[in-house]
């Protein structure tokens, strides 16, 4: 008989993850300004697959062994790399087809901090809804992990993760004691009436602005644009949804 409810979880922060780790979980990594708003763009603009790294140096040997590189640090694109991490780097014309190597700030070393997990699952408001269906199939506890900024709390993806908890709270198919999954829940309903809005008092907002790098932020809190599953499976991102 299958188990009625699942256990839902939401960790604020990779310096925490430990805390949440289990390897029962389906985790969703989330990084909304811009790793994982950006790697659902690439997929559903016809990337055959992402390989995320979590250092400079994977990512430079990457490309010197021949492979299109997407990689920054604090918002500047790396000197070899091909380009940075905005979803409107990844146009069909240029990534259709191909493999990227990526590495971002915070995203991707999340992506290997949970690969011991049942699955491992890129979440954005890109993709909400076709997400948030495919969790409530699994039958698994799932484990919204939010990347932060260099381990600090982020206001950005801690309204997604509660936008998420909320969609699976409501199809009675989990249960939660976390404190993480009431207090985001509890922000997405101060940000959800005007979010763009909203996001404006975040912190990673500032970053990129100071930058000239926040015209995507509008882009990446917009639902259901890429209506893909990228899942990480032999080291590479791909479309779950996607026929192999």
């Amino acid at each position: 008989m299958e188990k009625s409810q699942n256990r839902l979880e939401v960790c604020l922060s990779p310096a925490i993850y430990d805390k949440h780790a289990d390897d029962h979980n389906i985790v969703v990594i989330v990084d909304i300004l811009r790793a994982t708003s950006t790697i659902c763009a690439a997929i559903h603009n016809g990337v055959k697959s992402i390989i995320p790294v979590a250092t400079v140096e994977e990512a430079r040997e990457m490309k010197q062994q021949g492979y299109m590189v997407a990689s920054e640090r604090d918002g500047y694109v790396l000197d070899f790399a091909d380009f940075g991490n905005s979803p409107f780097n990844f146009t069909p014309e240029i990534v259709g087809g191909k493999e990227i190597v990526y590495s971002t700030t915070n995203g991707t070393r999340c992506i290997h901090l949970a690969s011991h997990s049942k699955a491992v699952v890129i979440g954005s408001f890109l993709n909400i809804s076709v997400l948030t269906n495919w969790l409530i199939q699994q039958n698994a506890p799932i484990l919204i992990f939010c990347a932060s900024w260099k381990d600090r709390f982020s206001l950005e993806d801690t309204v997604y993760a509660g936008a998420l908890a909320e969609r699976l709270m409501n199809s009675g198919k989990f249960e939660t004691i976390c404190d993480g999954v009431t207090a985001s829940i509890d922000l997405w309903s101060l940000a959800k009436n005007d979010l763009f809005a909203y996001i404006q008092k975040a912190a990673q907002k500032s970053r990129l602005a100071s930058k000239g790098l926040d015209d995507c932020i509008e882009y990446c809190l917009t639902d259901d644009l890429c209506p893909v599953i990228p899942i990480f499976q032999d080291e590479k991102l791909v479309d779950i949804l996607k026929p192999m």
